[in-house]
């Protein structure tokens, strides 16, 4: 197998003027998270950091001595791979201790060290699945419902919305609905039977949801959605059907 060159390992594309978004187009498509780096006028924000399988930080448009925040929407490892490569780290308040030394119970690390074929392309050379561990990363700041990140021009409310994951959260701006999701809602087949899924909690969220007055949804996986959409994918979760 071919070994990633360098600058390759991650692909980005440009949403908007201050938001750009990351994939790591050759993991595994079941783990393949986005990533999303949020320019504010006072500091950055970067919403999960995928696998870890190569450095973040230099893939990231950043500018020098500007502040910057990693938030973790949730422990899973397609989320928090490269979490360590920030100083200032905020994520969910209720797996705040396993954010200190990530184990496989809590982030499912393990299943991608089994996976038959985990990537179409090595990050480095010698890589091995086997070797895949992710660095605990403590949290500088646990967040939960109702607290807010402030970039300066823009403020975000932290929801708690649990179901895919106990600690799931997300992020939403009351001003201009901008919402996100992380894997509590995205566009493609989510996920409710990990050992720490609640699917009668992920009804709750999907309820809570409905009311939700976003104007995009960014999720966890996939495209960037409307408020429709939205709302379409969550009404089809509670009906047990797909949208």
């Amino acid at each position: 197998m071919r070994v990633a060159k360098e600058g390759e390992w991650f692909a980005r594309r440009r949403l908007a003027p201050s938001l750009d978004m990351l994939t790591e187009p050759f993991v595994h498509g079941f783990l393949r998270a986005n990533i999303y780096h949020l320019r504010g006028r006072d500091r950055d924000l970067v919403i999960d950091t995928g696998m870890g399988l190569a450095s973040l930080v230099p893939a990231l448009d950043l500018t020098p001595g500007k502040p910057l925040l990693a938030f973790a929407t949730h422990i899973h490892l397609d989320h928090v791979g490269s979490f360590h490569e920030f100083a200032e780290r905020a994520g969910p308040r209720l797996s705040a201790e396993a954010f200190a030394t990530m184990p496989d119970a809590s982030t499912y690390a393990d299943m991608f060290v089994e996976m038959a074929d985990p990537v179409t392309l090595l990050p480095a050379e010698g890589w091995r699945a086997a070797d895949y561990a992710i660095r605990p990363a403590p949290l500088t700041l646990a967040l939960g419902e109702g607290d807010r990140i402030d970039l300066g021009d823009r403020c975000f409310t932290v929801l708690h919305l649990p179901g895919h994951s106990p600690d799931s959260i997300a992020l939403f701006d009351e001003v201009d609905g901008t919402f996100f999701s992380g894997d509590a809602i995205y566009d493609e087949m989510l996920i409710d039977d990990l050992p720490d899924s609640d699917r009668d909690a992920y009804r709750r969220t999907m309820m809570r949801v409905l009311e939700l007055p976003a104007s995009v949804v960014h999720g966890g996986h996939g495209e960037s959605f409307s408020l429709e959409r939205m709302r379409a994918i969550a009404q089809a979760y509670l009906e047990g059907s797909r949208a």
